[in-house]
């Protein structure tokens, strides 16, 4: 509805346009759209032939706007189809009318209106209205008053409609549908790869259709549009032959438009002329006759078909002809491209050479063309090879310029051009350019498209190889297969045949062209092609062509001779190529084209891997030299322009070039694992042959070429190692090339070669043992053994010992001790990083280490014992069972050896290592067994529980059955014992700690029969004979050794003094001995004694100890004891030793105490002071084994070393002022000696023997067992004369009861006070642990002994004993006052006459210290600490003893109080003359017992017990008596002196008194102790009878004071009358007390 709507417009606009001048056109137009809206579909209109008549009408006008409005109409309605075909005779009238009108306008659309009709159903199928229709497009065509626009227009309205008039005989004649052919064409700004890429696949589906276009695909007979077509097919020729149209009205036309047509209709409409045979026939009768004869040169071109644009087309038909009909008009094809060949050489203008090198260009770059054309000319004997005469052609194209002038611009240009279609821009010149610039540009593009048809030729070989390769025709370089004795393929035999025709002369044009041009983008192209036909003839198998690529590509890697070489280059690959690589001189410059020539090289390398074989030569060379200029420090690229230092190489980014070329150079041989094994084996043939070569040159060479060869080895080498890195998979086959040329290496005399052909062994060796499939392998052998696994252990033992054995060839055959010493390295290396892996080859590797042990070199031996000392640490679990021994024999051989004493004391270390792994392995087995359910023999040593074994153990080890451990274990030990023999001092003490150490630590794992071998045969035949070569050894002191030589005499190293003669080392190493079997009785005591004749072993032993310790030396002795004495302290606590075992050590200990070794000294005391030690160490230890015999027994060797100290060092206090070291040692046991619980009759025993220690009087003790028959002591009384008293003392004596103690008693004992100082604190502190009833019978003793210590004051006041014996006694009084106290009373065990006993000790020594020795001026100077004791002492006296509920009796308490008062009347008694003279400590002592009193006296605030009352009733007394005699004494003193004053002591005496009377507050029960006047007692009131009573009995006193001069006491006695005034009750009632 829509074009109803549009026609409708278009009717009122032609009935508005005519509504004047032409009324019958209006009328027709309103007439139509009435027409119009009575229609119900367009459809309809095609039956109304109103309104196309109107619109006819308005074109008969001849007005433009009507004609306009009509013809557009007309367009309108046949592209709708909505006309009637019979209206067409009508329309073409029409439009040859308006054809004719000069309206640009209406031409072009009538132009238009026509093509309309050929798109739509009116298009004529006859000849008449065809050639109607052609003619008016013709005649506006040619019209010379056409615009250019109009002729435009009409030229392509003309070839649009022969393309629909072809297109229906395509229809018509049921040809495939589609345009198979196009115009390839040469784009300026596309390049070669690209446009071969384009054209591949050009006229391939055509080819299916119709591949030959043979007669029986031919049909003669053509429809009427396929005759239609061919009429107009003749005519076109003929007018583009310049002669006149039949069919077509028109006498003629321009031949370059029909030529034109021509090439358009043989480009696109291929299946015509391939399917039609009347079309087959013009083409080759009309059309090529035509095309040859204005391909002629021979004559002058003259007019229209000389120009360019005329030729042009002439060449593309031809090579349209050529690309698309060569197969059927072959003849036709041949000349033409004859004379397109020939026309290249002829003197003809540039441009027409061009315009045929771009044909050329076309078929070159064309794959499918290349191969027609050779496959029909080249490769038929009947025909020219006319491919091979192109591709020379334009080789001398590319070649003539080298005879130029102008031949350096040229090229410029040339790259330049290259450059500019790298980039997609197309060249041109500029617009104001000169002539000869013009000439130069367009001789350069004929150079370029030569040049690029040679690329053309060379990357359609490699297409077509390549598509040979898809066929199955030839085999991928990839593929691992060997190639084919003949190639049979059609497309591989054509490319083969086409290598083979012109690979020289591309060879030679590319390769002139490569040498001289420097332009980036043209050397990338031409590499490209280079790369492109290598891999072709490397996949063709074409060797020559292959190896002269080769050869032609390397000479531009590295440097590039002066001229360039031609067939010379063409040689075999094994042959020197030295004049075509530069060697690297002092500056080794990369280009741009060396780099990217390396890496084309690099790209061929790795594509073509399988199939190069010997040409790796050639490349391997050229590698090398990059390998040195890469590592070269003055080699640089291009863009620095001065040499670089090569440390600064890796920060800059200018070296990336080396970087990417070195990356590249490690790929190709990585890639190695892709490669076939025979293509493997030849690039490690060309490596050897390569490294073969530059040895000899570096041997016979001097200076920088020898040099040069030792790179080039070091490269080869490399790769060698870098290729069987990367074929670890399959080294089988390659390991015997790779490691026999590097065992050839190691001969050569440069030291430089042999260190790389080491390393690379070494690094060989590594890798195939730490690869993954040597892994499996190794695993595979452990998962058992079975059938499946057989084959690959075969392999794998060969494959191993094959890889191991080259190092042991290695060592046995090299003359030179580095390589044998680099051979022992590399098997360091293989042992640390893969022995867990080995299994095979470990009898070689033994072997091989054996004999290094007996070489003479130093270093050789070093060296095995490390491969050794590998073995043994890490690798004893993957060594196989069998191989075992030979690994304790080995390492036996390396301790024996005298080379290295270092490695002779650690190969006795690995001795200990491997009998851990042996003992071990076996428990590991047998705890298998155990969770199996299997038993074991079970002779052998319990193990201990928990006992677990951590470590890596292989199946071989735990199959080790217990005959084969026990081997093994004597084995060691047999070394050992021979290495205990050893003339080498530290060797033989290293064997006997090792073998005494592996005892301890795996006895419990031995069997009985094989410790009681261990026993006889190794240890005491060890004992026995380190002690015969003690005994016999030389006593010349030795020299150490020579350090050289000063004043003409030799200077020798200082040895010590304990090891400075051969008796010494063998006491040394008997020492080791003895602590050895000391471990092993700590041990294993128990068990051994359940051995047969261990008893006498035993007795044996401490015969040796006995011999040992007074004949042997001093370190002997003391290990001996420490042998013995380990022993029983280790089994004492455990209950493993039995009594017997216990006496006879103490026996020796006692025999030694008593009778001194045959050496003395320091030494002979620190041996007595380890026994001493040891003794208390074995009680602590041993306590609940010891009765009472044996702690008497064990009491008796101690009191026998300390006397033997009394006797020997009686002078040892004098001399050095310390106590003797026996006694220091005794006092150190002493603690420990304390009786157990079962032992607590011991008490007694032991603090009597210590009492004997300390200071006694000549004098016997009583009986500590029979209290009944205890006797007084007694003592002289103390007479008081004022309260002075007497300092007279008695003797404590006592009679013996105990047939123990009078023994000890009849022996006098020195003693010193050192000792003593150091015991009473010792001997407090047992007192103090003893238990109740033991410490009671000896609590006289000790305080009576105490007190005699206490008493040394007078003699010796700056000593410390009195001090202690003080301290000690107070200690031991607190301690027994706190038990009556806690017990309310004494212990029930404790009998009353005990108990009086003891009070009257201490009453003794509180009256003979206190009053002799205490607040008196025994020394100038008194110590604060001193008076502190004494203070502390009264403090314990007034405050503990006489104030708390004790069992003391009455007149206990009265020599107590007494002696209180005794010592408070110091100050008193003393003459005024003197009073002055005494210290002020002495003063300070009588107030604080005057003190002391007056607290007795006082009710004070604690509990009131029958004690204190009975002591207050006592002292109340006495203090009065002191007081009275104070106060009288200070009244005569102050007469007598009359106006002179008092001593202060006095003074200070009397204001105390005063004062405590002052305070004193007395019980009632006190009052009525004083002596008061009966009647007074009476008066007194009850509630003052508590307060101050004792005050009446002074009074007399107190009055005589009121008169003194001294004002303080004036006061004091002032408060005391008034104290008195109260207690009489005489004071006012308003007066304040």
């Amino acid at each position: 509805m829509a074009l109803m709507a549009v026609l409708e417009s278009d009717l009122r606009a032609l009935s508005a346009e005519a509504r004047r001048r032409y009324p019958a056109v209006k009328d027709a137009a309103e007439h139509a759209i009435l027409k119009l809206r009575c229609l119900s579909s367009p459809s309809e209109i095609a039956n109304n032939e109103d309104i196309l008549k109107i619109f006819l009408m308005a074109c008969e006008v001849r007005t433009v706007k009507m004609s306009v409005i009509g013809l557009s109409c007309l367009q309108k309605l046949i592209s709708h189809d909505v006309v009637a075909p019979s209206a067409l005779k009508e329309i073409l009238h029409t439009l040859k009318d308006h054809g004719e009108m000069a309206d640009e306008s209406l031409q072009l659309k009538t132009l238009q209106t026509i093509l309309i009709i050929f798109q739509s159903r009116l298009q004529p199928d006859n000849e008449e209205y065809t050639a109607q229709a052609l003619d008016i497009i013709l005649r506006l065509l040619e019209n010379n008053r056409s615009s250019d626009s109009v002729r435009n227009t009409a030229a392509a309205t003309f070839r649009q409609a022969v393309a629909l008039i072809f297109d229906c005989v395509i229809s018509a004649e049921s040809l495939p549908a589609g345009k198979y052919g196009f115009g390839v064409y040469i784009s300026r700004s596309s390049s070669v790869t690209s446009d071969v890429n384009r054209n591949i696949n050009h006229l391939e589906s055509l080819e299916q259709e119709f591949p030959s276009g043979g007669p029986s695909l031919m049909r003669d007979i053509l429809t009427k549009s396929g005759k239609l077509a061919l009429r107009l097919l003749e005519d076109l020729t003929a007018l583009a032959a310049g002669g006149s149209a039949v069919w077509l009205r028109v006498s003629s036309i321009q031949r370059t438009f029909a030529l034109d047509i021509l090439e358009f209709i043989l480009s696109n409409y291929v299946v015509v002329f391939r399917a039609l045979g009347p079309y087959k026939e013009v083409l080759r009768c009309q059309i090529c006759s035509l095309l040859m004869t204005s391909l002629r040169t021979d004559t002058e071109i003259e007019g229209e078909s000389g120009e360019p644009y005329f030729r042009r087309l002439v060449l593309r038909s031809v090579a349209n002809i050529i690309r698309h009909y060569s197969s059927s008009l072959i003849t036709e094809s041949e000349v033409f491209l004859s004379m397109l060949v020939r026309v290249i050489s002829l003197d003809l203008p540039l441009w027409h050479r061009i315009l045929v090198l771009e044909i050329l260009r076309g078929f070159c770059v064309e794959a499918r063309t290349m191969r027609i054309l050779f496959h029909n000319f080249d490769m038929h004997p009947k025909n020219t090879n006319v491919v091979e005469s192109m591709v020379k052609a334009l080789a001398r194209v590319v070649s003539s310029i080298e005879f130029r002038d102008t031949c350096e611009e040229s090229l410029a240009a040339v790259a330049g051009m290259f450059s500019s279609k790298a980039k997609g821009i197309e060249w041109s010149l500029d617009s104001d350019a000169s002539n000869s610039a013009v000439l130069l540009a367009s001789e350069a593009h004929a150079i370029t498209l030569a040049i690029e048809g040679l690329l053309g030729v060379v990357f359609t070989v490699a297409t077509l190889t390549d598509e040979a390769v898809d066929m199955g025709e030839l085999d991928s370089p990839r593929c691992e297969s060997d190639p084919p004795a003949k190639l049979t393929g059609g497309t591989a035999l054509l490319c083969v045949s086409m290598v083979d025709s012109f690979w020289l002369t591309v060879l030679d044009a590319l390769s002139f062209i490569l040498a001289k041009s420097q332009g980036e983008a043209i050397i990338l192209e031409i590499l490209k092609g280079y790369q492109a036909f290598t891999q072709a003839c490397g996949i063709l198998h074409a060797v020559e062509p292959l190896n002269s690529f080769l050869a032609s590509l390397c000479k531009f890697t590295i440097g590039v001779p002066v001229e360039v070489e031609k067939r010379s280059v063409m040689q075999s690959p094994g042959s020197k190529r030295s004049e075509a690589l530069l060697e690297p001189r002092e500056t080794v410059v990369l280009t741009s084209k060396n780099v990217q020539a390396l890496r084309t090289l690099f790209n061929i390398s790795h594509r073509l891997h399988n199939v190069l074989g010997p040409s790796w030569s050639l490349v391997l060379e050229t590698l090398a030299s990059l390998d040195r200029a890469i590592h070269s420090p003055h080699a640089t690229t291009q863009e620095v322009s001065t040499a670089v230092p090569k440390l600064t190489r890796d920060s800059s980014g200018q070296y990336s070039d080396f970087h990417i070329l070195s990356s590249l150079n490690s790929q190709l041989f990585e890639s190695s694992a892709l490669m076939h094994v025979s293509a493997v084996k030849s690039l490690l043939s060309a490596l050897r042959q390569l490294s073969h070569q530059c040895m000899s040159a570096a041997m016979s060479g001097f200076g920088s070429a020898s040099t040069q060869k030792s790179g080039s080895i070091s490269f080869s080498v490399e790769r060698m190692l870098s290729i069987l890195v990367n074929n670890v998979h399959r080294v089988w086959p390659l390991w015997d090339e790779v490691i026999g040329h590097f065992i050839e290496l190691t001969d050569s005399s440069n030291q430089h070669v042999r260190i790389i052909a080491l390393n690379a062994m070494d690094q060989s060796i590594s890798a195939v043992l730490g690869s993954n499939e040597f892994q499996e392998c190794a695993s595979s052998k452990l998962r058992g053994a079975f059938d499946d696994v057989q084959t690959e252990n075969t392999e794998l033992r060969s494959l191993e010992c094959v890889v191991i054995s080259p190092l042991k060839v290695l060592f046995s055959s090299a003359q030179n001790i580095d390589v044998r010493a680099a051979s022992l390295k590399i098997l360091l290396h293989v042992l640390e990083r893969h022995g867990e892996k080995l299994h095979y080859s470990w009898p070689n590797i033994l072997e091989l280490l054996r004999s290094v042990a007996d070489a003479a070199e130093k270093d050789l031996v070093t060296l095995g014992f490390q491969n050794l000392r590998v073995i043994m640490n890490d690798g004893l679990s993957t060594v196989p069972a069998d191989c075992l021994h030979v690994c304790i024999d080995v390492t036996g051989a390396y301790s024996a050896q005298n080379t290295e004493l270092n490695i002779s004391l650690t190969a006795i270390g690995l001795l200990w290592t491997s009998t851990d792994f042996i003992v071990k392995g076996f428990l590991h087995r047998q705890k298998e067994e155990k969770e199996s359910g299997r038993t074991t023999d079970g002779n052998g040593v319990k193990e201990e529980q928990g006992h677990s074994f951590s470590g890596k153990v292989n199946d071989q080890a735990l199959q080790m059955n217990i005959v084969d451990r026990d081997k093994l274990l004597f084995s060691v030990f047999s070394l050992l014992q021979n290495l205990s023999a050893d003339e080498r001092p530290e060797v033989r003490n290293s064997a006997v700690r090792t073998l005494f150490q592996i005892l301890g630590s795996h006895g419990q794992k031995l069997s009985k029969s094989m410790w009681e071998d261990c026993l006889w045969n190794y240890i005491f035949p060890t004992l026995d004979r380190s002690s015969h070569m003690a005994a016999t050894s030389s006593k010349i002191e030795w020299q150490g050794k020579e350090l050289g030589t000063r004043g003409g005499k030799a200077v020798h190293m200082l040895i010590h003094h304990s090891r400075n003669t051969a008796q010494k080392q063998w006491d040394e190493t008997l020492v080791l001995v003895l602590g050895g079997i000391a471990r092993i009785l700590r041990s294993f005591f128990p068990f051994l004694r359940s051995l047969d004749n261990f008893q006498s072993g035993w007795e044996t032993l401490l015969l040796f100890v006995r011999n040992s310790i007074f004949n042997g030396s001093k370190e002997v002795a003391l290990a001996a004891v420490n042998c013995l004495q380990s022993t029983i302290v280790s089994h004492s606590p455990k209950g493993n030793l039995p009594m017997p075992y216990l006496t006879s050590v103490l026996d020796v200990y006692e025999l030694v105490l008593h009778k001194s070794p045959n050496y003395n000294g320091n030494m002979a005391y620190k041996l007595k002071q380890e026994i001493l030690h040891g003794l208390g160490e074995l009680y602590v230890q041993a306590q609940g084994m010891f009765d009472s015999g044996t702690y008497l027994k064990l009491l008796a060797v101690v009191d026998s070393g300390i006397k033997q100290a009394n006797v020997v060092n009686s002078n040892f206090e004098a001399e050095y002022g310390h106590i003797p070291p026996l006694q220091r040692s005794a006092l150190e046991i002493l603690p420990q000696l304390r009786p157990a619980e079962h032992l607590s009759a011991m008490w007694s025993p032991l603090l009597t023997k210590l009492l004997l220690y300390l200071p006694s009087s000549v004098s016997c003790m009583g009986s500590i067992e029979d209290e009944n028959d205890h006797e007084s002591r007694t003592k002289d009384n103390a007479e008081i004369s004022y309260g002075i008293a007497s300092e007279s003392q008695g003797e404590v004596e006592a009679s013996p009861k105990n047939p123990e103690l009078s023994t000890a008693s009849t022996t006098v004992i020195v003693s010193n006070h050192l000792f003593a100082e150091k015991l009473v604190p010792v001997l407090v502190a047992l007192f103090l642990q003893a238990p109740p009833a033991e410490k009671y019978k000896i609590l006289p003793d000790i305080i009576q002994t105490l007190g005699r210590c206490m008493i040394t004051r007078r003699d010796n006041p700056d000593g410390s004993l009195w001090r202690l014996a003080v301290e000690g006694f107070s200690c031991i009084l607190l301690d027994d006052i706190s038990k009556l106290t806690e017990n309310a009373g004494p212990e029930l065990t404790i009998t009353r006459p005990a108990r009086l006993r003891i009070w009257k000790e201490v009453a003794d020594i509180f009256e003979i210290f206190l009053i002799g020795y205490c607040g008196r001026a025994l020394s100038v100077m008194v110590d604060s600490a001193d008076e502190s004791l004494e203070m502390n002492l009264l403090d314990i006296l007034g405050d503990n003893i006489l104030k708390l509920q004790i069992d003391a009796p009455l007149e206990i308490l009265e020599r107590l109080i007494t002696t209180l008062d005794r010592c408070a009347s110091r100050t008193c008694s003393l003459p005024l003359e003197t009073v002055e003279l005494m210290p002020s400590h002495c003063s300070r002592f009588s107030l604080t017992c005057l003190q002391k009193l007056f607290l007795l006296c006082s009710q004070g605030t604690g509990e009131w017990n029958s004690t204190r009352c009975e002591v207050s009733n006592i002292s109340i007394k006495i203090l009065i008596s002191r007081c009275e005699f104070i106060l009288e004494r200070y009244l005569m003193d102050e007469i007598k002196l009359g106006e002179n004053p008092l001593p202060a002591a006095r003074v200070e005496e009397v204001i105390f008194t005063l004062q405590e009377l002052a305070l004193l507050v007395i019980h009632s029960d006190t009052v009525s102790q004083l002596p008061l006047n009966p009647c007074l007692k009476q008066c007194l009131t009850g509630e003052n009878q508590a307060r101050r009573s004792h005050l009446l009995v002074l009074f007399p006193s107190l009055c005589e004071l009121v008169i003194s001069r001294e004002a303080t006491v004036r006061e004091l006695v002032q408060q005391l009358l008034r104290y008195i005034t109260t207690e009489l009750g005489l004071r006012n009632s308003s007066l304040a007390i």
